[in-house]
């Protein structure tokens, strides 16, 4: 272990006992998976003068149709400034519409047009080839493993966001 090598798969025992070396690869791995993850649709909404925030609010608004501002507020972890900057492009590019709550007339719930829906498409599409490749390279065990770790590194709150996204099964 001291020469900074992962453990095989065999020694799982040995996870528990990560040197600062193994971490500090895995950190580094961690931003550089990112870096490709991000990648393709980066370069889809250079074109639209779009960045990484008009791509998560595109996501989550798709992930839970008429979600609400505060919602997404919360699960994005962003200022409502920051917020209300990508809502406005996005609305007045005809990607989002915002409807006034029914049952409070302050609340504004989100969803996808016609176009949005297309464009959340090309963008996650660009992902999802990108994930399944590596899925298949790492195998199931692989897979179930790393969503073992995601989840635990998140924070109990988002854990719990998450857990309600994935049950909503939509």
């Amino acid at each position: 272990m001291a020469d900074g090598r992962a453990p095989s798969a065999q020694s799982g025992e040995n996870l528990l006992f990560l040197t600062d070396e193994q971490l500090r690869q895995g950190i580094e791995a961690m931003f550089f998976a990112y870096r490709g993850f991000t990648a393709d649709p980066d370069r889809i909404l250079s074109d639209m003068a779009y960045g990484r925030a008009h791509h998560r609010a595109v996501h989550f608004i798709n992930r839970a149709p008429g979600t609400t501002v505060n919602n997404l507020l919360n699960i994005l972890g962003v200022t409502k400034q920051s917020l209300n900057r990508v809502l406005r492009t996005l609305i007045e590019d005809g990607l989002v519409e915002s409807k006034v709550g029914k049952a409070d007339k302050r609340e504004r719930h989100l969803f996808l047009t016609e176009e949005g829906h297309a464009l959340e498409q090309k963008l996650s599409d660009a992902q999802r080839v990108r994930m399944r490749m590596a899925y298949r390279e790492a195998g199931p065990d692989a897979v179930a493993g790393f969503r073992t770790v995601l989840e635990a590194m998140m924070d109990r709150e988002m854990r719990n966001a998450y857990g309600r996204l994935k049950d909503s099964g939509t």
